[in-house]
């Protein structure tokens, strides 16, 4: 036997060679390990798994980036041994994939692996170093964007809240007096239209055809009553009704504001209808039609053609949309109805209903453009008692939404007295309408007149 002949170290085991071989010739007769191993894999050959040539993928790739695990070192599936026998590991790892070129090590996928103590690798997705910004990092800067915005917003409508409250005009309305009503379920509005021309210039006045009058006197008068629940009900008191104003005997109800102004009025209201007002809310000519306009016009029905050139209107029959000058002729006029001051009360509880509602409405409130005018506006325009501010004035858009029940307070008779005609109520319904106003229930239907 050779002397590099594996199989004669020893001199014990006995020869694998079939008889009759040739000794220079061992491996001629068919294959086996080692003539496999000198010819190079086949389908067949056990070597094939654990060694493969040396222009292999993985061999020209380059070395693994990281040490790997003794584990894997020795085995015949994952190393093979060169003819040292040094043992070379073939792992393949999630973390590097495919098989690539190169020589640079295989940096790992974001997080901490490998990285920097305390960071992200830089230059990957997520980490510092300047790298692409990933979809959480964007996440974070359209939130934190969003969030400075909100805030912006908020402090800006809390100022403006402020600060156009501070504007609002502030008239005293109430005083205490004995057997004077106790507070009543729900909230009671006195709402007063004057006739002043404050404000407005002599072009503004030949314009709306308000007349050169001095002073102010009330023009209408509503009952504005917001139950607790369900729907507000709006009463027209006739400017020209028969009532006893305390200090002054009987006398048209307009004739308690001459007297004393708006306390001898809402006092006088609330002796005639037992209920007690909670809030007071006067505008004049100006007011009413800066606020008209500041919603944009409001869309009121006309029942008939109405030409009054005291009044500066000309309207057809129809529905129509009206800006500030327009309304406010259509509520002053006394061209409609057998009974003038009967019909434009009507029309006055319509034309507030309707403005009432567009200023209310999403289109308004949420449109700075027309909720900033409209509020300057009324500030500008409107007087109110000392605890009324713009979140009450906002409540009665918000409880007019729906639309309320209208009426008027119910006639008895329509008698001249002392040279002046005047409006006598129906005693009994007026007692009952006023009553369920105060019960905060709804209102009778044989009370309700149009």
């Amino acid at each position: 036997m050779g002397r590099d002949d594996p199989w004669a170290r020893g001199g014990s085991a006995p020869d694998p060679r079939p008889a009759g071989r040739p000794a220079d010739a061992p491996w001629q007769a068919g294959p086996s390990a080692r003539d496999s191993r000198q010819a190079g894999p086949s389908a067949d050959d056990p070597w094939a798994t654990a060694r493969q040539p040396a222009d292999d993928a993985w061999t020209s790739a380059g070395q693994p980036a990281h040490r790997v695990p003794d584990a894997f070192r020795g085995t015949a599936s994952n190393a093979e041994s060169d003819d040292l026998g040094n043992t070379t590991p073939r792992v393949t790892s999630k973390v590097y994939g495919k098989p690539r070129s190169g020589q640079a090590p295989v940096r790992p996928l974001g997080g901490h692996r490998g990285g920097p103590p305390g960071g992200d690798v830089p230059g990957s997705p997520g980490g510092g170093g300047g790298g692409v910004r990933g979809p959480r990092n964007i996440g974070k800067i359209v939130l934190r964007s969003v969030a400075v915005l909100l805030v912006v917003l908020i402090v800006a409508a809390v100022g403006g809240y402020f600060w156009i409250g501070s504007k609002l005009q502030t008239v005293e309305a109430f005083t205490d007096y004995s057997g004077r009503p106790a507070a009543t379920p729900g909230e009671d509005w006195l709402l007063v239209g004057s006739d002043s021309r404050a404000g407005l210039s002599a072009e503004q006045r030949k314009k709306l055809a308000t007349g050169k009058a001095v002073g102010k006197r009330t023009d209408t008068m509503m009952l504005l009553h917001i139950p607790d629940s369900g729907q507000p009900t709006l009463v027209s008191l006739p400017r020209d009704s028969y009532v006893p104003i305390a200090g002054h005997g009987s006398d048209k109800l307009n004739a308690a504001y001459a007297f004393g102004g708006p306390k001898l009025l809402t006092k006088t209201v609330e002796q005639v209808t037992g209920i007690r007002i909670d809030h007071y809310m006067e505008i004049g000519f100006g007011g009413f039609v800066g606020i008209v306009d500041a919603v944009g016009g409001v869309n009121i029905c006309v029942k008939q053609n109405i030409k009054d050139k005291k009044a500066g209107i000309n309207l057809k029959k129809g529905c129509q949309d009206m800006d500030g000058g327009t309304a406010l002729g259509f509520v002053r006029t006394r061209k409609t109805g057998a009974i003038p001051d009967f019909d434009r009360t009507q029309r006055q509880r319509q034309f507030f209903s309707a403005v009432v509602q567009k200023a209310a409405s999403p289109g308004t409130l949420l449109n700075p453009f027309t909720s900033v005018p409209l509020a300057l506006s009324a500030a500008d325009s409107v007087a109110v008692d000392p605890d009324t501010g713009l979140f009450n004035l906002l409540s009665v858009g918000l409880a007019m939404k729906g639309g309320p029940v209208t009426t008027a307070v119910p006639i008895g008779s329509l008698p001249t007295i002392n040279g002046a005609a005047v409006v006598k109520w129906d005693t009994a319904k007026a007692v009952r309408l006023f009553d369920a106003l105060a019960e905060d229930k709804p209102i009778p239907k044989d009370t309700i007149t149009k």
